[in-house]
């Protein structure tokens, strides 16, 4: 069936109009009851409208009218109620014409005794030929309508995808961004100021022009990773954390490789959340970054605490001793925090204290997922 139809739908419409008003014409000829000047002439405008049956439905079937008048079915006035049902949608006009056909088909022509019995019975007959064709043409405009419909879902359905994996992918690149700047940005920054440190210190030329190169690199590496960083956050949203990530258990690992005089006092009680636990983490880990970036010689304090049905950390630090080296630094940092927090239903809040240092405190639920 498909094939056929296919097949049907290559054929050029010029060559389907042509056949029609041939047939029209022929079934004209063999079926009309008499061969009149005017009869003729009536059929052969109504057998050659059918040639403009798609643009102009309604007017082709008025035309092919008469001829229903001359024979019993007209396969001109078929051919034009089709097209009609096939194009419009006015169900009461499709009745209308649907009418006027069993009326012309049932009517004596030309005028004569007139049989109400018969013509009852022609009438019915007629309303039954001529609701044919118009049922069959509206079941394909139905059916195309589906057809354009199913598409237009099929449709949305791809952009819907589309989207989908558009937003995971931002996701992931926010994500990404984000332990970038934690981790890396953590472990080349320390690389940096050691490096500066062993500049300063070291007596011997090479030593010294080493510790300069590696510093030197350091800072490009981190000007670097800002630029990536920054690339990466600009199409993310609220990321999904990932697995394997570090822990409560990790603190005291971190403030002791931290680089910074730390100290870490309190304790959280084993029921805090894992996405708790890596906020936590990840704020500690900032806040002792940014020490060793902006406050050289500074000490700094963590404290784990719970307030009733929230937890915390503070991070604070004194006032730095000596000036801070000149490190390129993403601005992102605090900007995460605050996203992780936020989607914990916590807040964080950070700031210089009265002593010329520095506080970061992060306060979230509890059971925070």
């Amino acid at each position: 069936m498909s094939r056929a139809r296919a097949a049907w739908q290559r054929v050029p419409a010029p060559v389907v109009d042509i056949v029609l008003v041939a047939t029209a014409a022929v079934d004209v000829w063999l079926n009309m009851w008499e061969h009149t000047r005017l009869g003729v002439a009536l059929a052969a405008v109504g057998c050659a409208a059918l040639a403009f049956r798609r643009r102009y439905p309604l007017g082709v079937f008025l035309l092919t009218l008469p001829v229903a008048l001359m024979q019993d079915v007209a396969v001109a006035v078929l051919v034009a109620l089709f097209t009609l049902a096939e194009r419009s949608r006015d169900r009461r006009l499709l009745a209308l014409c649907v009418a006027l056909s069993a009326v012309a088909s049932s009517t004596p022509w030309p005028m004569a005794e007139v049989d109400r019995t018969m013509t009852l019975v022609f009438f019915v007959y007629g309303l039954a030929t001529a609701a044919a064709p118009v049922l069959f043409g509206q079941l394909l405009q139905a059916q195309r309508d589906l057809a354009r419909r199913l598409a237009e879902i099929e449709e949305a359905r791809e952009h819907e995808r589309a989207l989908h994996a558009q937003a995971v992918l931002a996701r992931e690149r926010a994500q990404l961004a984000r332990e970038m700047h934690d981790v890396v940005s953590h472990q080349v920054s320390l690389i940096a100021v050691r490096a500066g440190a062993l500049q300063v210190a070291a007596k011997d030329a090479d030593a010294k022009e080493a510790a300069r190169t590696i510093r030197s690199l350091s800072v490009t590496t981190l000007d670097e990773l800002r630029t990536m960083v920054t690339l990466l956050r600009a199409s993310g949203g609220h990321a999904t954390e990932l697995t394997p990530q570090p822990t409560l258990a990790d603190l005291h690992k971190l403030v002791e490789t931290s680089g910074t005089h730390a100290e870490l006092t309190g304790e959280l009680p084993p029921t805090v959340g894992t996405p708790a636990q890596r906020a936590l983490y990840r704020t500690v880990q900032e806040a002792l970054t940014n020490v060793r970036k902006h406050a050289p010689g500074a000490t700094a304090r963590v404290d784990l605490w719970q307030d009733g049905g929230h937890v915390g950390v503070t991070v604070t630090n004194t006032a730095p001793t000596r000036p801070s080296l000149a490190l390129p630094g993403s601005r992102q940092g605090l900007v995460g925090l605050r996203e992780r927090a936020e989607i914990l239903r916590g807040t964080l809040s950070a700031g210089p204290t009265a002593e010329g240092g520095y506080r970061v405190r992060l306060r979230i639920p509890l059971g925070a997922e």
